[in-house]
């Protein structure tokens, strides 16, 4: 079983900024992308941000872009999310996802990761 875990989250002011981690544990794991997706009160859960470790390239939302950051380590299964010039709106509970196997993926779609984090509380406060 793998599991992933989230820390980082936390209460912020508009403006301010926030370092989301995620690590994954548990059987030998070997991860070909990992992601970061959010969910706030009554609206579903959207893609932040993602990245693939073969050639790494990074994937964003538009609504994010430019101003968070999606890094990480392969060799770890570990990815981090900088996030800068926070608003209000991106108050959410932000998940980790990671999918283990290449072929067909689709970096924003739910349906594309094989295991998901429990969540960690972002909060911006205007």
């Amino acid at each position: 079983q793998v599991q992933l875990a989230e820390s980082g989250g936390g209460l912020v002011q508009a403006g301010g900024s926030l370092r989301l981690s995620c690590a994954a544990s548990g059987r030998t794991f070997s991860s070909y992308a990992m992601g970061w997706f959010r969910q706030a009160p009554g609206k579903e859960r959207e893609f932040v941000a993602a990245i693939r470790w073969s050639g790494v390239r990074t994937y964003y939302a538009d609504s994010v872009k430019g101003r968070f950051t999606i890094s990480g380590d392969n060799a770890k299964n570990t990815v981090y999310l900088d996030m800068n010039s926070l608003k209000p709106e991106d108050t959410a509970v932000y998940s980790c996802a990671a999918r283990s196997v290449g072929s067909v993926y689709i970096p924003s779609s739910v349906s594309t990761y094989d295991y998901w984090g429990q969540g960690t509380q972002v909060t911006v406060s205007s």
